[in-house]
């Protein structure tokens, strides 16, 4: 058997020292395999936002190990991480953290400009990215000129444009309406299903968790339950994600 994607195996994460030393991660076991989609539950406190940090490499774990493809990532410089970011991860957030006087497009190609990427290149694979989220025609338009579905879309289209492996999307329809949840969510299963990226995905939305194949449960710092959703709802409505009017 070929060895999962990500694997944490006994990781921990204290906040703080002594009297007021916080334990957020208790001893987590969790692998992952390629092409996955997991959400990520549990309530607040339990652990969740840590472990998505800690898969991020955005925080490092108190002890244990993890591994993605191999590598020890609690073992790498903070450059190293930033770099592994940067060419194996992207990230979506609840609140869309988009830069509010610049277009759809040059919103999208911001990683690609970190990289170095030229203009052209940087023009054409954003132009590509909003296409696959339903935005083809809205490349000029500012945030404050997109609904929060739309500006969901773009925040996805920035964090595919880099051609991650992995997806991690923190409560990704926390601001959106039930209908925009579920074309996000459709996106998200598309993505998934036709590109191939394992997605990762904290929720605390039954509804949205059901798109998911796996669903791990933290509680009180430790995985409680860890199970395959043999119906995902993506797979019950595999249909292409429309656009919506406003």
């Amino acid at each position: 058997m070929s060895e999962p994607l990500i694997r944490l195996r006994g990781i921990t994460k204290t906040y703080g020292q002594g009297a007021v030393a916080f334990q957020a991660l208790k001893g987590v076991d969790l692998d992952i395999e390629e092409g996955d989609f997991v959400a990520i539950m549990g309530p607040s406190g339990s652990g969740k936002s840590t472990a998505m940090n800690t898969l991020g490499c955005l925080d490092v774990p108190t002890s244990g190990d993890y591994l993605f493809r191999g590598i020890a990532v609690q073992k790498l410089s903070r450059d190293q991480r930033a770099r592994l970011r940067r060419k194996f991860l992207g990230f979506v957030f609840q609140g869309f953290n988009l830069l509010a006087r610049t277009t759809a497009l040059e919103n999208v190609e911001l990683p690609l400009l970190y990289r170095g990427e030229p203009v052209a290149a940087r023009h054409a694979q954003a132009r590509a990215a909003l296409a696959s989220v339903g935005l083809a025609g809205w490349e000029h338009h500012t945030p404050a000129e997109l609904s929060g579905g739309q500006q969901q879309r773009v925040a996805i289209a920035r964090a595919i444009v880099t051609n991650p492996q992995v997806l991690l999307a923190d409560e990704p329809t926390g601001n959106l309406d039930s209908q925009r949840s579920i074309e996000i969510m459709q996106l998200l299963w598309r993505l998934n299903t036709e590109q191939g990226i394992t997605v990762l995905m904290v929720t605390h939305e039954p509804d949205m968790a059901a798109f998911a194949r796996r669903v791990v449960r933290f509680v009180d710092g430790r995985v409680e339950s860890d199970r395959r959703n043999l119906h995902p709802a993506g797979a019950e409505a595999p249909v292409a994600v429309p656009m919506e009017a406003g």
